[in-house]
């Protein structure tokens, strides 16, 4: 009896001894699978394939002893277990998170500060901006990335993220930067050839150069234009900011803008109807373990400084038309212009 209940527990201290061995690769795809809800998406975001996925989800369901997912033709969902044990895990990748920044900010004033934005501000504000900041702060690097996919600053996809919707982690600290201010603009080849809508119900005999990407409302052009449909309203869709700016450059179509666009120097003009405008709000977002960090520091406060609207008219949260931003930005046009991303002429 004695040895019957000596080897018992000698195969319970083996399988505790295998559960707490599980990798952390396996509870991070434990992770994703849960966010995404199929193997297939969550490959993708691990950068594996669904096979290497699939084994390690396998080998951690027979450490732990129990099913973590109900598979079906509708994708992955949780099983009692798994939901049990999702919190926890989700604890573990946040104290892991906080390692690796504690560790990126140990040495204060030297090193790499990633940034991700959304395309437009990226392109047309930061970056011309960054070569002087650069120039005075030739230590830290500032990895820049330009995309409307937004970067989820909590799970270390980036340092710091401006985007257009603040997040609601707790580990987050958040502030607004200013707002952005959209209006429709065309060249002055468009106009010449077919005129402007003054109204917006006139809008349905022009063509819409259309953004779509994330962080963008998919329905939010029919219905902030009051159209049913833009059905045979848009001639070209791209999910590139600069892309807009080349189209309408080109005369393809109206398209919808940062007011601040012909201030900084663009050749176009902007279509008034029925006082029609629009905005998004620009948040600034890091993790509050950054606040120790000097250079993430500086690259913050820098931020906070180029996108101030009190010293650039067009980030103010009160709209100001484009043309009379004109004169309120010269300083700014005359030093960071748009004279650079002139569209190309045809061949």
């Amino acid at each position: 009896m004695q040895q019957l209940l000596q080897r018992g527990a000698a195969m319970m201290q083996h399988r505790t001894d295998e559960t707490l061995d599980a990798s952390w690769d396996d509870l991070k795809s434990f992770l994703a699978c849960a966010r995404c809800k199929s193997f297939r998406n969550a490959a993708e975001e691990l950068q594996v394939s669904s096979t290497t996925l699939m084994r390690r989800i396998d080998r951690l369901e027979e450490r732990i002893g129990c099913r973590l997912f109900l598979r079906d033709q509708s994708g992955l969902t949780l099983s009692a277990e798994g939901a049990s044990m999702i919190g926890d895990v989700m604890e573990m990748e946040r104290h892991a998170f906080n390692v690796f920044r504690r560790a990126a900010s140990a040495n204060d004033t030297a090193g790499t500060v990633r940034v991700a934005v959304t395309e437009g501000p990226g392109n047309f504000w930061i970056l011309p901006r960054l070569i002087d900041f650069q120039n005075t702060y030739r230590k830290i690097t500032v990895d820049l990335r330009c995309a409307m996919e937004q970067a989820d600053v909590a799970r270390l996809e980036s340092d710091i993220a401006i985007q257009l919707e603040p997040p609601t982690n707790a580990d987050l600290i958040v502030a607004k930067l200013g707002r952005l201010h959209i209006y429709p603009f065309v060249s002055k080849g468009y106009q010449e050839l077919y005129g402007t809508p003054s109204s917006l119900s006139e809008l349905s005999n022009h063509r819409i150069i259309k953004q779509n990407a994330p962080q963008l409302d998919d329905t939010a052009y029919a219905r902030i234009l009051g159209l049913k449909s833009l059905e045979g309203v848009v001639g070209i869709k791209t999910n590139s900011s600069i892309g807009v700016l080349y189209a309408v450059e080109r005369g393809a179509g109206i398209g919808f803008l940062p007011t601040s666009s012909i201030a900084l120097g663009a050749p176009l003009v902007a279509v008034d109807m029925d006082g029609f405008s629009h905005h998004a709000d620009l948040w600034l977002t890091y993790h509050k373990e950054f606040r120790n960090s000097d250079r993430h520091k500086i690259v913050i406060d820098w931020l906070k400084r180029i996108f101030d609207p009190k010293a650039y008219a067009c980030f103010r949260d009160e709209f100001i038309h484009p043309n009379a931003l004109v004169p309120m930005m010269t300083a700014a046009r005359e030093s960071f212009g748009l004279s650079g991303y002139v569209a190309a002429s045809p061949i």
